[in-house]
């Protein structure tokens, strides 16, 4: 384990080389680490480590050389199974030294963040809670935020790992559960505003609208919001290489329905979303990008492929 009271930085691991992960590994070794990487996809891991860092075959293997272990997968089974193992090989935490610090950077369900929280703490293993956004192109340029809780000794043992990954580190409680409860609530958004910009695009395209007109205008309106800009910009490239696919928002939507339905509170514009995402993967969009979300509506003839949408 590094000493945290000397100079030296902490060993700083990764899982999840996707499109978040490979990012964050990006601006980790830009900040001076060179950090411990595993994917699952075979190769992955030692591509990235040919310019700096280490390719670990194993996640014990990796838990057993970091201080640090940032943890970017899709959801919390995945996460489970980075720390716990999936029957046959074991997770990291069995080889986390006391002291070292997991950071969970999952879109999960509140509560569970609470109780994992508590069952590494029974390991001597301290925990952040710290979902993320802004995606892939602010991962890779350390500009996205992170939505993070935890004990001050789990902050204290980040040090400046997490500055190192991104502008934005908001502190939102001294005990796991906060930051995934932003997160939801940010995804709730996220999700209304592409579904809500796929609908005004449709409503254009049926109506005659130059759809490049239509993006112009909006986009200097009041009417404009970041998801219309951002993903209504696929469509009309005729892109739909998934940044962030259809089935995420299947997942996050329906995590945000779970969280309120826990409550009795009432969420009628998420749950029309919701099922506009599900309209959309059950049609066979499922994993292509989440702006193919259009290809619900009927009567509409989509711009043509145009190259690939940023």
């Amino acid at each position: 384990m590094t000493d945290t009271s000397s100079n030296t930085p902490p060993v700083v691991g990764l899982v999840g080389l996707g499109a978040m992960g490979s990012g964050m590994a990006q601006s980790l070794r830009r900040a001076g680490h060179a950090p411990h990487v595993f994917d699952v996809r075979p190769g992955v891991a030692e591509t990235f480590a040919r310019d700096g860092g280490t390719a670990c075959d194993t996640l014990a293997a990796l838990g057993a050389q970091c201080d640090i272990v940032v943890s970017v997968v899709v959801n919390a089974a995945q996460t489970e199974s980075v720390l716990f193992g999936d029957g046959t090989t074991p997770g990291c935490a069995a080889s986390m030294k006391p002291g070292s610090l997991f950071v969970m950077c999952s879109t999960v369900d509140p509560n569970w963040s609470v109780a994992l929280e508590a069952r590494l703490a029974a390991q001597g293993i301290l925990y952040l809670d710290a979902p993320i956004s802004g995606g892939a192109a602010k991962a890779a340029s350390g500009q996205m935020t992170m939505m993070t809780a935890g004990t001050p000794a789990a902050y204290a043992r980040a040090g400046g790992t997490l500055d190192a990954m991104a502008a934005k580190v908001y502190r939102l409680g001294d005990s796991a559960g906060a930051g995934s409860k932003v997160k939801v609530i940010n995804q709730l958004l996220a999700g209304v505003h592409i579904a809500a910009a796929a609908e005004a695009m449709a409503l254009g395209l049926r109506e005659g609208v130059d759809p490049d007109a239509l993006y112009e205008v909006i986009t200097h309106s009041a009417g404009n919001s970041w998801m219309f800009e951002n993903r209504m910009a696929h469509v009309l490239a005729g892109d739909y290489t998934p940044l962030s696919a259809v089935d995420i928002f299947v997942k996050d939507l329906g995590l945000v329905l779970d969280v309120a339905r826990a409550s009795k509170f009432p969420l009628p514009l998420s749950s029309t979303a919701h099922q506009m995402f599900m309209q959309a993967s059950t049609a066979g969009f499922a994993r292509e990008d989440d702006s193919a979300v259009i290809k619900i509506f009927p009567g509409i003839e989509l711009p043509a492929a145009k190259g690939k949408a940023s």
